[in-house]
C-alpha cells in the first residue's frame, strides 16, 4: 500500500461515524503527533471518505497542519467500509495490558526524563501505575520497620515447630515461661530478644 500526502481539506469525514473524540483525547493525539510524527496515516476510500483516522484528522487541524499522510483503500465494498470503521476502533479496545510490564516500561521512560504523559494515560492512571511500582514486593526499604499489628500473630507460651527446631514465645528470665514444656532445654534456648518478631 502506498502512502500519499494529501491536502487536509480534501478529506471527508464519515457522517455516521459512531466513534467520538473528546477535546482532551484530540489534544493527546495532537501531542503524540508533535512528539513522534504522523506515523499512522489516515485511511480513506477512493472518494476521499475517511474510513479510519477521524481523531487524527481533528488533531491535525488542531496542529494547523496543511497536509497529512493517507492510504487509499480501494478493495472494500460499501458494506465492508462501514463495518471496518467500527472494527478498527473496537478491536483495539479488546486488547489488555500486562500491568507489571507496563509499570517497568513507564518507570524506565520516567528515568530517561521522558514525558510519560505522552503515553496516553491520564494523570490519575499514571499515578496509580507508578505508585503500584513503588510499593511492589521486593522494592521496600530493607531497613523499614513494619507497624505492630493490632492483634498479635503469636502470644506468650506459643510453641512454633520449625522443621527440626522449636521456637517458644516468652521470656526466659520468667520461670513460668517454661512450665508445661518439659521437653524444652533451657540451655539451648535462643538468646532473649527485646521484641517478638511475630508480633507478640
Amino acid at each position: 500500500m502506498e502512502i500519499q500526502v494529501w491536502n487536509i481539506d480534501r478529506l471527508i469525514p464519515y457522517a455516521r461515524n459512531p466513534r467520538t473524540h473528546s477535546d482532551a483525547q484530540v489534544a493527546q493525539i495532537a501531542a503524540s503527533i508533535r512528539a513522534f510524527g504522523f506515523n499512522n496515516p489516515i485511511l480513506v476510500d477512493t472518494k476521499a471518505g475517511i474510513i479510519a483516522g477521524h481523531g487524527r484528522l481533528l488533531a491535525a487541524r488542531k496542529l494547523q497542519l496543511k497536509e497529512v499522510p493517507v492510504i487509499v483503500l480501494d478493495h472494500l465494498s460499501e458494506t465492508q467500509k462501514r463495518a471496518y470503521i467500527i472494527a478498527d476502533n473496537q478491536l483495539a479496545l479488546n486488547a489488555g495490558w500486562d500491568d507489571e510490564m507496563l509499570r517497568i516500561e513507564l518507570a524506565a521512560l520516567q528515568e530517561d526524563n521522558f514525558d510519560v504523559n505522552l503515553a496516553g494515560f491520564d494523570d490519575v492512571e499514571l499515578a496509580r501505575l507508578l505508585a503500584a511500582r513503588d510499593t511492589a514486593p521486593g522494592l521496600t526499604d530493607e531497613d523499614a520497620i513494619p507497624d505492630m499489628p493490632e492483634k498479635p500473630v503469636s502470644g506468650t507460651g506459643d510453641l512454633w515447630i520449625l522443621g527440626d527446631h522449636k521456637l517458644l514465645v516468652g521470656d526466659e528470665r520468667w520461670p513460668p515461661t517454661f512450665s508445661g514444656w518439659p521437653s524444652v532445654d533451657r540451655l539451648t534456648a535462643l538468646a532473649p530478644v527485646q521484641q517478638n518478631p511475630l508480633g507478640g
